[in-house]
């Protein structure tokens, strides 16, 4: 069976393009137009969804708001969001808001399939839970807690975590970060690294592990004292 996946759009005519050239590619598609038919689909109990992708200017609600419904309440569904708006701050919103890629329009469609291809690859990975002292990442929920108090992370914040949690013992630059943290290469600085770091210290107060910084190197993420 192919892949179930959620194409929300607004403009019919971009739409219908979308569907036929999905549905040529195997995958079973459903097609909304928007944003609160979308967040009803994604809470429904019919076949789940594989992927969602999501125009960001929908009727009703926007992208943004469908996404942050979706991971409020607690559902992994990977998404895509697709957006005519080129400026980084969109960009940064999107996947602060819990959208896993971004495509910006006009796009070609065979880099849409590869990429919901690829997000649906990532969520069928088997799942993952890294434990270090009382700190825990679960990847299939996308959960993390320190000991049994659930912290609430943006999609950097996780992302930054979790390659510390891999790395663990080990000294990681900052650019080594931002190489893991961004697949596809978008617009973060050193700088907003040393910002999630700080915001993560700050998170994780209580379970036993510290974000040291190596001064000239980067972060080591170790057992405290």
């Amino acid at each position: 069976m192919g892949l179930q996946v959620l194409l929300v759009e607004d403009d019919a005519v971009l739409a219908d393009g979308l569907l036929r050239a999905l549905q040529a590619q195997d995958m079973k598609v459903t097609l909304v137009g928007d944003g609160l038919s979308a967040d009803s689909r994604l809470q429904a109990d019919a076949t789940p969804i594989e992927v969602a992708v999501l125009d960001i200017g929908l009727p009703g609600i926007d992208g943004f708001e469908v996404v942050r419904r979706l991971r409020a309440r607690g559902g992994a569904t990977p998404v895509l969001l697709l957006t005519a708006r080129d400026a980084v701050e969109d960009r940064v919103r999107g996947l602060e808001t819990g959208a896993d890629d971004y495509l910006v329009k006009p796009f070609a469609t065979a880099e849409l399939v590869a990429r919901i291809r690829a997000l649906a690859r990532r969520h069928a990975a088997p799942s993952t839970v890294l434990v270090m002292g009382k700190l825990s990442l679960d990847s299939s929920t996308r959960r993390a807690r320190v000991g049994e108090q659930p912290i609430e992370l943006s999609v950097r914040e996780w992302g930054v975590l979790e390659y510390l949690l891999q790395q663990a013992g080990r000294v990681v630059s900052k650019q080594q970060i931002i190489d893991a943290i961004l697949p596809w290469g978008e617009d973060v600085t050193p700088n907003a690294v040393e910002v999630y770091v700080s915001r993560l210290r700050l998170k994780i107060e209580g379970s036993g592990v510290v974000i040291r910084t190596i001064r000239g190197f980067g972060y080591l993420l170790e057992a405290g004292q």
